[in-house]
């Protein structure tokens, strides 16, 4: 499968099409954003990590039977995904307060939630994202009621599977972003990334930062993080 025409091109990934209309090739990039692209940089390596830590998270949540965009790891830096429409909205899990939800609520950062949330942004990028509820997504036509239905189911299970995991790597997941799209016949499946760009994972002992708040908040050892994120991952994905 070859790239033909350059469909997109984000924050991180550029996307392709192939000789088939129905598979897409995802080319992953260096570049790191934050703040709505307002902090922009480079994380040498990132989109072979990201590439590969998303293949590797699809393949073993398709193994649990939620439904993905994945097909196959064509290179260190490219994917062969289905096509799909993207939902536009940010589906973000949490299970321990940070980032903007900290700052929100007036909660310290790293309180353990009672139960996992989940919230829904607008991806819209003029209007930067905001966050956006049920009614919001019926009335403005975003989502049906089944498909936001599905997607909240898949991002709760997606959730208890993801946390299981990176538990036996001796990661916390905190929280996390999700993107769903729909196949040609409307089936809703998981879509976009899993990754260090994506999640906020931290040291299960130390609570130290593996994940891009590391570039957010200037912390340093950037690079670092990201490849141990990605050495625990190797280590235990074949168990889980």
């Amino acid at each position: 499968m070859t790239k033909k025409e350059q469909l997109y091109e984000g924050k991180a990934k550029k996307v392709f099409t192939t000789e088939d209309p129905s598979l897409l090739i995802v080319s992953y990039k260096d570049d790191a954003t934050a703040f709505n692209g307002l902090k922009k940089g480079t994380i040498a390596g990132k989109g072979i990590i990201n590439n590969r830590m998303s293949n590797a998270l699809m393949r073993l949540l398709e193994k649990k039977g939620i439904p993905t965009h994945y097909v196959e790891e064509l290179s260190d830096r490219d994917t062969l995904v289905k096509r799909v429409s993207i939902v536009p909205l940010e589906v973000i899990v949490r299970n321990i307060a940070a980032g903007s939800f900290a700052k929100h609520y007036g909660v310290e950062e790293g309180k353990l939630l009672a139960c996992p949330t989940i919230e829904f942004s607008y991806k819209n990028d003029a209007l930067s994202d905001p966050l956006i509820n049920d009614c919001h997504i019926l009335a403005l036509q975003i989502a049906t009621e089944k498909e936001l239905n599905d997607i909240k189911t898949y991002a709760f299970r997606i959730n208890e599977e993801l946390k299981k995991f990176w538990a036996s790597c001796g990661v916390t997941l905190v929280d996390f972003k999700l993107e769903f799209g729909k196949l040609a016949d409307g089936t809703i499946v998981l879509a976009d990334e899993i990754s260090p760009d994506t999640c906020r994972l931290w040291d299960s002992a130390t609570k130290e930062k593996l994940d891009k708040d590391r570039f957010r908040r200037d912390l340093g050892g950037v690079e670092d993080a990201y490849h141990e994120i990605m050495k625990r991952l190797e280590e235990h994905i074949s168990e889980a």
